[in-house]
């Protein structure tokens, strides 16, 4: 008898556990009030920190008007991105707002948003560039910098015959190219605008190179409701016009939707 009662006890005790490892996201979003939010904050104009060191940029202000439309508070982490799908991972943050492919790869892992940018890979070279570098047979024996465990290293990774050199991030990369030391780096296209308007580095866009991308959101496996709830929050910006008043202010049109010739 009182084996038959620890045992239903015992089982008792796991499927409370069980239940409260699988609570939804968005019950645990809504009971703190806040969304965590990570992103690299050194990849403008998506996420970077301004003059005054205020985390600001595209992504920003998308994470920022989602977690408006849940009713909560945003909270930022700042992490490089090569270790920012692990803390996802581990539970660090909630979510990442940092332009992340939705790769079946990935998906194995996460769950995403439905898309909120699309974009396509692009070359960025010296401003002097005289030479041909626009497809995959222009890049053997050169050397390509990326971002450690991007989408864009998987790319630079597939190129025969190329050297890829990867880098915690942006900044690094963009460095090395205008000083000599890689021949091309590659990158999401609508970076190339804002890196010739704001910075001083001599570099210049190149040629597009790979397949669109659709950038979501991604979050833990097994929260349905959360998923529901950013998607509508989504849907809800581009529905108000917010989203497109965001999209113009960085990049001069609206990134949900693939550009002309595209």
């Amino acid at each position: 008898m009182k084996s038959s009662i620890t045992i239903a006890l015992f089982a008792s005790l796991l499927a409370v556990g069980s239940a409260a490892r699988a609570a939804d996201l968005l019950d645990e979003v809504k009971a703190r009030g806040t969304l965590r939010i990570a992103c690299e904050g050194t990849y403008p104009p998506f996420n970077y920190k301004d003059e005054k060191g205020k985390l600001t940029g595209f992504d920003v202000e998308v994470a920022e008007a989602i977690a408006a439309k849940l009713g909560v508070k945003p909270e930022f982490t700042t992490t490089e991105w090569s270790g920012i799908l692990a803390g996802l991972q581990a539970g660090k943050y909630d979510v990442i707002v940092n332009q992340v492919a939705a790769t079946d790869q990935r998906r194995q892992t996460f769950d995403f948003s439905g898309p909120y940018v699309i974009s396509y890979p692009q070359l960025i070279v010296r401003a002097n560039e005289t030479r041909k570098l626009d497809t995959p047979a222009d890049l053997k024996g050169k050397k390509i910098g990326v971002g450690q465990g991007s989408n864009f290293a998987e790319l630079a990774k597939s190129i025969e015959g190329a050297e890829v050199r990867t880098y915690p991030g942006a900044p690094e990369y963009l460095q090395d190219l205008a000083s000599g030391r890689i021949d091309v780096a590659i990158n999401d296209s609508l970076l190339i605008p804002y890196l010739r308007e704001k910075t001083k580095l001599p570099i210049k866009a190149g040629a597009p190179i790979g397949k669109p991308d659709s950038n979501a959101i991604p979050f833990r496996k097994g929260s349905p409701k959360f998923k529901a709830a950013i998607d509508k929050a989504l849907d809800d910006m581009k529905a108000d016009g917010s989203y497109a008043k965001i999209s113009a202010k960085w990049f001069e049109r609206d990134v949900s939707k693939a550009p002309a010739g595209r």
